[in-house]
């Protein structure tokens, strides 16, 4: 059996490689100190070895590296440990293994898991949903739906852009006063 190097990945039998605790802290960013940490209280386990008593060390995947990644980021947004621990356990709980392959989406405070355009979970209310509207596609649905439906015109002042007709109809005596009237 060959030496493996103490930085790098580790190649296993099965092909399979993990990185060393020192890699991972320098790939992500992060000290040793929270590395471990993060493992010795279970907010993100090396999926590849954990640490097995003295004079073994973790080995971490590729996943593992971008949730110690987003950990990181989450960090460096203002969101609290205690809340990324609470929004990860929710995801656990939901059955949430592979916590690489979601979205999660902060504004600081609290953390939400966004699965789709159109739904968003609050990870930090027990997974509780919440909505956002993008108003440009309301905008857009508003203009479909009027296409085919009548409009009325205004009588009174003329919102910009609505094309009306510059006199009153014959017959509108109650537009033509208003008419006088704005012209003074």
């Amino acid at each position: 059996m060959h030496e493996q190097p103490l930085e790098g990945p580790l190649v296993g039998e099965d092909g399979s490689v993990g990185y060393r605790g020192v890699t991972a802290c320098q790939a992500v960013g992060i000290s040793y100190r929270q590395l471990d940490y993060w493992a010795r209280t279970t907010l993100v386990i090396p999926s590849v070895r954990d640490a097995e008593g003295s004079g073994t060390s973790r080995l971490y995947s590729f996943r593992d590296l971008v949730v110690l990644k987003v950990v990181k980021r989450l960090l460096d947004a203002g969101v609290s440990l205690q809340n990324i621990r609470r929004a990860i356990e929710t995801l656990r709980v939901r059955g949430v293994e592979d916590l690489a392959g979601i979205t999660l989406i902060s504004d600081g405070t609290t953390v939400y898991e966004c699965r789709s355009p159109e739904e968003v979970v609050d990870l930090l209310q027990g997974g509780q949903g919440v909505f956002g509207i993008a108003v440009g596609g309301a905008f857009k649905e508003i203009q479909g739906s009027l296409s085919h439906l009548p409009a009325e015109p205004v009588a009174g002042p003329h919102p910009v852009g609505v094309d009306t007709p510059a006199e009153p109809a014959e017959g509108d005596e109650l537009a033509a006063r208003r008419a006088r009237r704005r012209a003074g």
